[in-house]
């Protein structure tokens, strides 16, 4: 019988799951019958859009579907996915060895750092960070280097002072618009990283998860578009936030051969493909839902107005981010010595209002929350307002 002390030795890699802390307090408060306002977790909650759904069901009622599918993911959907590159980024892909299906842009990154990643092997990413970017590299047994982002610039010179020290990371892994901060950046930045991997011979991987929610007028850049890029780097999209469709798990990883022949090569032994209905139903997404993609993106615009003159109205000055679905805000003086956990619990306690703590997204997240803007107008109303009694009770923290 095993020993119940017994360490899995991956599992004892990874630290406490610090937002389980506020899952717990919100789920108590439900249960006692409170109206928590969920700003914690960034779960898109408007409804795929409708042609995409039809699809799916058309496509479920083929027995055709039924069976195992491709793990590369089938040829029109990578086709497809090609096509809306060159239209929207004026990048040309090769659909057969240069784009690969992915279930979700988690499963991308995970995978595609066991593929490429070796013991020891340095990653360079911005802290804080989306937290598969940082354990997914110790996952991968290769060591996680992580910069401080306060801004972008601040990031891009601790990059080069890395590599001035003589390391040579195999891969920088960024994420622009970028979550948690929602920092943003311009393609002259993305072409510097890129000169940099070219120069240094690193791989760059980037995120690009909110491709499509920029916000006032800001677009922001594929890496791809950059000449040369496909040399050294890779772009992971996700249907998750430009189309309504996190619980859908379709991603997909555009770039440079190399890696992406690595990565079907381990999703070869891993995985039969995205159910092929949703596949199919994935391809009407691209082709034909660039409206729906532009009333996501105006609707998140409009939540962050919301959200970020409520924080104002309540004296919580926060700067409105130009892109993703989030607003990164620094912990309100009086309570910043104490912790962004302590912060987020007293929130939750007081306000009924659930954040995510800073310090969940690595160490240097600390001094912040993150709100998600999951919530329709009247409850984010509701939430700030809810907030700006709870900064003028000056309550104490939950351990005190």
């Amino acid at each position: 019988m095993p020993n119940s002390s017994e360490n899995f030795y991956r599992i004892q890699k990874l630290p406490p799951y610090v937002f389980a802390v506020i899952n717990e307090m919100k789920a108590k408060a439900r249960a006692a019958q409170q109206d928590v306002i969920d700003l914690g977790m960034g779960n898109p909650d408007g409804a795929t859009p409708r042609a995409v759904v039809n699809k799916l069901i058309e496509a479920s009622r083929n027995a055709k579907n039924h069976r195992y599918s491709m793990s590369r993911g089938i040829p029109r959907l990578r086709e497809e996915i090609v096509k809306r590159y060159r239209s929207k980024y004026g990048v040309n892909l090769d659909p057969e060895s240069e784009a690969i299906v992915t279930i979700g842009a988690k499963d991308a990154l995970a995978h595609l750092l066991f593929a490429v990643i070796g013991p020891g092997d340095v990653v360079v990413s911005p802290n804080p960070a989306y937290p598969i970017h940082q354990y997914g590299v110790i996952m991968a047994e290769g060591q996680a280097c992580m910069l401080p982002m306060p801004d972008a610039a601040t990031f891009l010179s601790g990059l080069e002072d890395v590599y001035r020290s003589g390391s040579r990371p195999k891969v920088i892994l960024i994420s622009f618009p970028h979550n948690p901060t929602t920092t943003c950046v311009d393609l002259e930045f993305l072409r510097e990283i890129v000169r940099l991997a070219h120069h240094h011979g690193s791989y760059v991987v980037h995120d690009f998860a909110y491709a499509d929610l920029g916000f006032d007028g800001y677009q922001p850049p594929s890496i791809l578009q950059v000449e040369g890029a496909k040399d050294v780097a890779v772009e992971i999209f996700s249907m998750s936030k430009s189309y309504n469709m996190a619980g859908w798990r379709v991603g997909y990883c555009l770039g440079n051969a190399k890696v992406i022949s690595a990565l079907a090569r381990i999703k070869s032994y891993l995985d039969y493909g995205v159910f092929q209905p949703i596949q199919i139903a994935s391809i009407i997404a691209l082709r034909e839902c660039d409206e729906d993609t532009e009333k996501i993106r105006a609707l998140y615009q409009r939540r962050r107005d919301v959200l970020i003159e409520g924080l104002h109205r309540a004296g919580w000055e926060v700067v409105p981010p130009r892109g993703t679905m989030f607003v990164w805000a620094p912990i309100p003086e009086p309570y910043r010595a104490d912790g962004s956990l302590e912060f987020a619990k007293l929130l939750m306690k007081e306000a009924l209002v659930a954040v995510s703590p800073g310090i969940g997204f690595g160490p240097m997240g600390e001094g912040f929350v993150r709100f998600a803007l999951v919530e329709n107008d009247h409850r984010t109303r509701q939430a700030t307002r809810s907030i700006k009694q709870f900064l003028a009770r000056k309550p104490v923290l939950v351990g005190k």
